[in-house]
C-alpha cells in the first residue's frame, strides 16, 4: 500500500510538473483598486469583469491636469491633481466628497489602507489623511519632490511592524509607521527615485535615475542587492516569482532575475524609451512605449506577441482585466484592446493626453487626463 501511494505521487508529479510550483500572481480585488498598479507587487491586474460596450458615466472637473492614478476603496475615488489637491470623489456619481490642499502638484498615486490615504506631493511632503473626511493624520518632509506612489509592507510575522514605503527625488527610499508617521529608516541611492517600490517576500525592488534596480530588506532597511539595469529608470517594476519586469530610458524592456542578480532577457523593438509600468499575468507582459505603441511580450522568452498602434506616446501604464488591456495615450484616447491578439475592442476620445494609468473596480474604469477631468466609464 505504501508503494502504491508513493508510485501514485510520483506519477502525479510527472503528469502535473507545475502543480506544486503553481504561482499566485497578486491582483486587485474585483470591487476595489487600493493603490498604484492594484497590488503591492505592482502587477497591474484586476479581478473585475469589464464589458466592451462602455459609456461615460460621469466626469469631475478639477482646476488643472491629472497625472495621478486613482485609488478606489469603499465607493470612494481618491486622486491627485496638478492643482495641488488630493480629491475624494463619490465612485457612483463623481461628486466631490472632500479635497485636501498641498503646496504643489500631486502626481503621486494614492495608497488607501485601513481608513487612511497616503500620497506624496511635489512640495516635498508625504501625507496621511483620513479617508472619511480628509483630515491630516501626519505629514513628513523629505528634501525634494515625491512623485512616486507609496506602497504598503505587511509582514507575515504578526510581531513585526507594518510600514508605508515611498521614494523621493532626494535620492532616498523611506519607511514610515502607518499610524504615527515616524520614520523607521531611509535608504539612500545616488539619484532620483521616480516610480513606486514593488513589495514582495519581505523585500522591495525599485529603480531610478541611477540605472540600478535596488533590492532592499524591508524590516532592516538594508541593501540586499544592486542590479545594473544599464540605463536610467522612469517607471515602476512589476515583480512576479522574484523576477522584476521594467523598462528603461535607453529603449529596452527587461526581465531581471532578482535571486540571480542578472538580466534574464531584453526586449528591444525600436529606439524609444519606456516610461510606462508593465502589467504582468501568467504568460504575458504588456507595456506602453514612447514609440506610440502598446507592446505585448512573452513573459518567459521576451519575444514579441503583438503590438497595438496609437497616434501618441504611451506613457500610461496598462491594466489587465477580464482578458482585456486598458491604457491611455498621448493621442487623447483611452483604449481597450484584446489581451489575446491586441485588436481594439473599444476606445473613447478624450481629446487631451492621457498619461495617468487606469484604475478598475466593479466593472468601471476611472482615469484622469490632461484636460483636468477624472472620467468614469462602465456599462451602467
Amino acid at each position: 500500500m505504501k508503494f502504491f501511494s508513493l508510485s501514485f505521487f510520483l506519477i502525479a508529479l510527472t503528469l502535473w510538473p507545475n502543480l506544486s510550483l503553481a504561482e499566485e500572481i497578486a491582483a486587485a480585488p474585483a470591487d476595489s483598486w487600493p493603490m498604484y498598479r492594484g497590488s503591492s507587487s505592482l502587477t497591474g491586474l484586476s479581478k473585475s469583469k469589464l464589458g466592451t460596450e462602455l459609456k461615460q458615466l460621469w466626469s469631475f472637473k478639477a482646476e488643472e491636469g491629472i497625472h495621478s492614478t486613482a485609488a478606489i476603496v469603499d465607493n470612494k475615488v481618491f486622486v491627485g491633481c496638478d492643482d495641488g489637491n488630493l480629491y475624494a470623489l463619490d465612485f457612483k456619481t463623481g461628486k466631490k466628497i472632500w479635497e485636501f490642499k498641498t503646496e504643489d502638484i500631486v502626481e503621486s498615486a494614492p495608497l488607501v489602507k485601513d481608513g487612511r490615504v497616503y500620497f506624496g506631493s511635489s512640495d516635498g511632503f508625504v501625507y496621511a489623511l483620513s479617508t472619511k473626511n480628509g483630515k491630516l493624520k501626519w505629514k513628513f518632509e523629505t528634501e525634494d519632490r515625491v512623485l512616486g506612489a507609496p506602497n504598503f509592507f505587511e509582514p507575515k510575522d504578526k510581531k513585526a511592524k507594518a510600514s508605508v514605503i515611498v521614494g523621493s527625488y532626494d535620492f532616498k527610499l523611506y519607511s514610515f509607521d502607518p499610524i504615527s508617521g515616524k520614520n523607521n529608516w531611509s535608504y539612500e541611492t545616488s539619484n532620483y527615485i521616480n516610480g513606486s517600490p514593488a513589495v514582495f517576500s519581505g523585500r522591495t525592488a525599485f529603480g531610478g535615475c541611477d540605472a540600478i534596480l535596488h533590492v532592499i530588506d524591508l524590516q532592516k532597511g538594508s541593501k540586499e542587492k544592486q542590479i545594473d539595469a544599464e540605463a536610467y529608470i522612469i517607471a515602476s517594476a512589476a515583480v512576479v516569482n522574484d523576477k522584476a519586469y521594467i523598462g528603461h530610458y535607453e529603449n529596452e524592456f527587461l526581465c531581471i532575475n532578482i535571486n540571480k542578480g542578472k538580466i534574464e532577457w531584453k526586449y528591444k523593438d525600436r529606439a524609444f524609451a519606456y516610461a510606462s509600468s508593465p502589467a504582468v499575468n501568467e504568460d504575458k507582459v504588456v507595456v506602453g512605449c514612447r514609440d506610440k505603441r502598446l507592446h505585448c511580450i512573452d513573459r518567459k522568452t521576451g519575444k514579441r506577441i503583438w503590438v497595438f498602434r496609437t497616434r501618441g506616446k504611451v506613457d500610461s501604464s496598462p491594466v489587465i482585466a477580464d482578458g482585456k488591456v486598458i491604457v491611455g495615450s498621448d493621442d487623447g484616447n483611452l483604449y481597450v484592446v484584446s489581451l489575446d491578439d491586441g485588436k481594439k475592442l473599444w476606445s473613447y476620445e478624450i481629446g487631451e493626453p492621457v498619461i495617468a494609468a487606469p484604475a478598475i473596480a466593479n466593472g468601471k474604469i476611472i482615469i484622469g487626463a490632461e484636460d483636468g477631468r477624472v472620467y468614469a466609464f462602465g456599462t451602467n
